[in-house]
């Protein structure tokens, strides 16, 4: 779907009408470059490039900027940001708008002007006749969190892109190492892209020598050396983290959430659930519930409730004084430790 729009665009074949919508604001934020890129010239930018925020101005004057003759150039593009009307979420905006007479655009477009709605919004209201009737008439993206396979698709068509390859090992270390985020993703894989300039090829070894880890992967890290009992590795983890400025407090809230999810996919898992509906129900991606059944094998439900209540006791501790922050969780993770050898 979004190959296909992008090469219409590409090609300069543009539609008069597009809605951008979902949660992944990569692809969102991207395809609306995409359209300004080649529909305005960087010269003329100033002139036919216009964006309004909907939280802040109403619609109708959005529509009477749409509807002015390009001062330059034979197109002017128009952005519109956050419509909220097109969703049932709750606004703080005190703005009125005249869906009427956006209901009359959509269905007489000015023919100079390409009117592009983007909204991080997961869904919008199918009930509302303005969401259908665009719908009905725009050019739609519906920028969805990739999955697993979608996420190595995107890396090798992105190291395609920069002429170069990225093995099957590559590609999985990757989503290990530095999450699912898209911006992050795409930036590590031209940075490698130019490392490999001379082989072509990003193998597993590159990316775990140039792939800086998220705070929240070098927590899941620390959470394996604690599973495979490897307390000193899990210590120098720690270490390092402190060493990044990485607040105590903040580094025990991401593993108490990795051993929640661990707890909650470990007992999902056991009523019949795949893990496809299980990362629907926490809303987590997918691939981050492949990663915790992997480590869920390893505790028993009693285990895991037992390092919940150490997080939990640990947090009070740092919050009501006494001890240092960075020994406590020295000391939990001893613990840890002790206990799991049991």
């Amino acid at each position: 779907m979004i190959e296909n729009l992008w090469k219409n665009i590409k090609k300069k074949e543009f539609s008069s009408i597009y809605l951008l919508y979902g949660s992944e604001a990569f692809l969102i934020n991207e395809t609306k470059q995409l359209v300004i890129q080649e529909a305005v010239d960087l010269d003329e930018e100033d002139f036919n490039l216009s964006s309004y925020d909907l939280e802040e101005t109403a619609i109708e004057v959005a529509l009477e900027d749409a509807e002015t003759i390009p001062f330059l150039g034979e197109r002017k593009v128009v952005l519109l940001h956050n419509p909220f009307f097109l969703t049932s979420e709750k606004t703080k905006s005190k703005v009125e708008h005249n869906v009427k007479k956006l209901e009359a655009y959509i269905k007489e477009p000015s023919p100079y002007t390409i009117l592009v709605f983007v909204g991080n919004y997961e869904k919008l209201d199918e009930r509302k006749k303005i969401t259908k009737e665009l719908k009905k008439n725009a050019s739609i993206l519906e920028a969805k969190k990739l999955t697993e396979t979608e996420l190595k698709n995107w890396m090798r068509q992105r190291a395609s892109y920069n002429r170069v390859e990225m093995d099957e090992a590559a590609l999985e270390t990757m989503l290990q190492l530095a999450g699912t985020n898209l911006f992050l993703l795409t930036s590590e894989v031209d940075k490698m892209a130019l490392y490999v300039q001379d082989s072509k090829l990003i193998t597993k070894e590159i990316v775990e020598e140039l792939v800086a880890k998220s705070l929240e992967q070098n927590i899941f890290s620390l959470v394996d050396k604690i599973i495979t009992r490897k307390i000193d590795e899990a210590l120098r983890i720690y270490y390092d983290l402190l060493k990044q400025n990485e607040e105590p407090l903040k580094i025990l809230a991401i593993i108490t959430n990795q051993f929640r999810l661990i707890y909650q996919v470990k007992g999902l898992a056991k009523t019949g659930y795949g893990q496809q509906q299980i990362a629907s129900v926490l809303k987590v991606h997918p691939f981050r519930v492949k990663l915790a059944a992997g480590q869920a094998q390893k505790f028993t439900e009693e285990q895991l409730m037992k390092c919940i209540s150490l997080f939990a006791e640990a947090d009070y501790q740092m919050k009501t004084g006494g001890l240092p922050k960075n020994m406590i969780i020295e000391m939990i993770l001893f613990q840890l430790n002790h206990d799991l050898r049991k």
